[in-house]
């Protein structure tokens, strides 16, 4: 609402907190004021900013056509509610010292033509009747002497876990189960519970345990996000390098040079897919039969659709590989696999614990609460009208010109994280920002701005990063990606937006978390994001070393409101997705021979997940729901039999005399190569007659690349490829122009194969994924 200029602000101090509330607390307010400034321009001071608070002004509001309206600052603060919420804030943050770090402080002001505020009367917006405002923080009797401390870690371990004198309450209540015991362990915290450090305390118990030298000892951790996994590498050789473990890596498509390098690493890092590929051959690969210690990550992802199905099955082969070991040799030599797995709040975190437990013992399953959530993080849904006429696209653009004021009512001049549905979008957002307001920075802070800036290399980001705004996503240049996040990270940059995915893996703590719009673009159309990625974006709110609160805001259609609310609650039950996948992963185990026949194959399926759910839970496997367990298992076995009948009519499996399944040749391909069932059943039209141009129409279809999306800037450059009388162009030029996936995919692998070279970063990134996986199907 009105512009300080940097002679005015050293007098009014950086500090001054626009959140309703946050004033009372006033050693927050005073903490930055200028040391050596008399008492009483101290006190003037705080005394107008108590009373005269640099809100909004808003004349022409844009607000008019949301459901929220503009009310007089005193909405928020006259409700008791609010008034109690107030004081409980002032005096936390008065007992809890907490470091603020002063120069992540940064006052965002409205760039407006209207008169100054003072004159005007102070407006802003209330958001009370537009939200559900899910106030999870409850009450928690956190004493420190429930809290354990790092001693008791064995002298040589503590290094692990040099970062703190105590575990969290979380750890410390799974402390006993993890660092005492063999059992396998279910936790199921809300994000930002310190659930690696629960991680670290197994590996711990490992190395307890296991004799020196630690030949012979693998663990390994899978995360669904390659991302995850690669934070984890960075974390974990840095920690566990010092005492003698050595991490790999294992989340690229690359196969022969990571399975050398896998034998002499203790800790692997992977993803569900490729420790799926992995152990499709782990009767000749000795490397599955020593894994001692198998920790899952976010294994709520177990119900996601496309991905779910995999995290089962190699978590059900390793409880197979685990028990085939134990009937072939001595039974007292096997040493055992523990299961340790982490899930985001789920209600029935117990069937998970079912299913990771053991003959001779059941799993432990911990529930957290979210009031033991070490930053208290408050939840709130905002609904927008949309207009039946409306596109996604255009009720996304709308949500650009509300993001200022979320920001000014909701970040307490902390740093802000917002997701976007595209790369374009982030891009759209940032500007319109930039545009919109103005962040007031420190000198220091506008000098290491400016140093960063200079090194970017895109000109667009340059500009914005100026002004306190800046934007990340795949596509862009690494280098400047890497710059981006340490200024976000050290707290110089105010707001920083960001796309969803990849975000999910790079760790960037922000005090308020934004998501616009609950639509992603995938595959060429707009689909809600999966209840994993809202937590995982809403799991970046709140910085553990600075804050004590935290705020996520999730911005919705008016329609869908409801439902965000729901699952912010974490009343969706999880359920299996592998009965939808069930082809590819029967395959895969009768050439693995752990499926030999019928009724192995039921053996088999009452290792998984999907057996526990479906004795719960019928209907939502499509089997009646009276039926009794026999009348379930009977169901299960006749899915069975539908998908073992598909796999033998393409000639995948056969059986020999004795109904013994046998795979065939192309099934082992299927396997080996990780390939789709769909996609197998394309090859099998090939006559062996096909023109070069028709083989790389065929491959451009296969469901493989169902990842690679095509993106409105990028059709102008794949059309000049396509067709262009002036310009070196594909052999094979496709008809019209380019408007789905698989005639980009075309295009680029013609280009690639025709050594044309393609100017644009995120095409060339395209080009390289779509090769890696073309090298398995072809």
């Amino acid at each position: 609402s009105f512009l300080f200029s940097d002679q005015d602000k050293s007098k009014t101090g950086t500090g001054v907190s626009q959140q309703p509330g946050a004033n009372f607390s006033q050693n927050k307010i005073l903490s930055n004021f200028p040391e050596n400034s008399d008492d009483e321009s101290v006190h003037s001071t705080l005394r107008k900013s108590l009373f005269k608070m640099p809100g909004y002004v808003y004349k022409n509001t844009e607000f008019k056509d949301s459901s929220m309206d503009v009310k007089e600052i005193d909405t928020y603060l006259n409700t008791s509610e609010n008034m109690e919420e107030v004081r409980k804030e002032g005096l936390r943050r008065n007992n809890h010292h907490v470091p603020i770090n002063k120069d992540s402080n940064f006052t965002l002001c409205r760039v407006n033509d209207g008169d100054i505020a003072s004159k005007n009367g102070i407006k802003m917006t209330s958001f009370s009747n537009a939200s559900e405002i899910l106030d999870m923080t409850g009450t928690t009797g956190r004493k420190l002497e429930m809290l354990r401390a790092v001693t008791e870690i064995p002298t040589q371990f503590r290094s692990i876990f040099k970062e703190f004198p105590y575990f969290n309450y979380a750890q410390s209540k799974a402390l006993d189960d993890l660092l005492y015991t063999d059992r396998n362990f279910v936790i199921c915290a809300p994000t930002g519970s310190g659930k690696t450090v629960m991680f670290e305390l197994a590996i711990t118990r490992l190395l307890m345990e296991a004799p020196l030298p630690w030949l012979n000892i693998k663990v390994v951790y899978m995360a669904p996000i390659k991302a995850l996994c690669s934070q984890r590498f960075d974390d974990w050789k840095e920690k566990f390098g010092p005492i003698g473990l050595s991490c790999k890596e294992l989340t690229g498509d690359t196969v022969m040079d990571d399975l050398f390098e896998i034998h002499h690493a203790h800790i692997i890092i992977t993803t569900p897919e490729k420790w799926d590929s992995m152990t499709r051959r782990w009767r000749d690969n000795s490397i599955v039969q020593l894994v001692r210690l198998f920790l899952i990550d976010e294994v709520h992802v177990v119900k996601d659709e496309s991905r779910g199905a995999t995290l089962e099955v190699v978590v059900s082969r390793m409880k197979t590989v685990q028990a085939s070991l134990g009937h072939l040799e001595n039974h007292d030599t096997v040493p055992p696999l523990r299961f340790v797995a982490v899930s985001a709040t789920i209600p029935n975190a117990e069937d998970i614990a079912e299913w990771l437990s053991d003959s001779k013992m059941p799993a432990v399953c911990l529930k957290i609460d979210e009031d033991q959530r070490p930053v208290k993080l408050r939840k709130i849904v905002l609904g927008f009208p949309c207009s039946d006429n409306q596109t996604e696209f255009k009720f996304d653009l709308t949500l650009n010109y509300k993001i200022a004021s979320i920001i000014q009512t909701y970040s307490e001049q902390k740093p802000a994280l917002v997701f976007c549905a595209t790369r374009k979008g982030v891009q759209q957002a940032a500007s319109v920002l930039a545009k919109d307001a103005k962040f007031l920075l420190s000198t220091e802070q506008k000098q290491r701005l400016q140093r960063s800036a200079n090194s970017l290399k895109d000109s667009k980001l340059r500009d914005l990063l100026m002004y306190g705004v800046a934007y990340h996503h795949a596509g862009m240049e690494i280098s400047d990606r890497k710059i981006i996040e340490g200024t976000f990270t050290v707290g110089d940059l105010p707001v920083l937006f960001t796309t969803s995915t990849l975000a999910m893996g790079v760790n960037l703590p922000a005090h308020l978390v934004v998501i616009k719009s609950t639509m992603h673009y995938v595959g060429g159309m707009f689909q809600e994001y999966s209840e994993t990625d809202i937590l995982q974006m809403i799991g970046r709110a709140g910085r553990p070393q600075f804050d004590t609160t935290a705020t996520a805001v999730i911005m919705t259609r008016w329609s869908t409101r409801e439902k965000y609310i729901q699952m912010l609650n974490g009343a969706d039950i999880i359920e299996s997705s592998l009965h939808r996948h069930l082809v590819e992963h029967l395959n895969a185990e009768i050439v693995l021979h752990t499926v030999t026949d019928v009724t192995v194959a039921l053996e088999w399926i009452r290792s998984t997940f999907l057996y526990i759910r479906a004795l719960k839970n019928p209907t939502h496997y499509g089997f009646s729901s009276g039926l009794d367990k026999i009348g379930i298992e009977a169901k299960l076995q006749e899915l069975c039999l539908k998908n073992l009948n598909d796999l033998s009519s393409f000639d995948l499996i056969r059986m020999d005399k004795d109904n013994n399944f046998k795979p065939t040749e192309t099934g082992r391909l299927m396997a080996w190569y990780y390939i789709a069932f769909d996609t197998v059943k394309q090859f099998f039209t090939i006559k062996g007659t096909e023109t070069l141009n028709e083989l790389i129409t065929m491959i451009s279809n296969c469901t493989e690349f169902l990842d690679v999306k095509l993106r409105t800037n990028e059709k102008k450059i794949l059309n000049t490829l396509n067709k262009d009388k002036d310009k070196i162009t594909i052999r094979f030029p496709m008809e019209g122009k380019i408007k789905t996936r698989e005639m980009k995919i075309n295009c680029l692998i013609q280009a690639q194969l025709g050594c044309i070279p393609i100017q644009d970063f995120t095409l060339t990134q395209d080009t390289g994924r779509i090769f890696r996986n073309g090298l398995r199907v072809t």
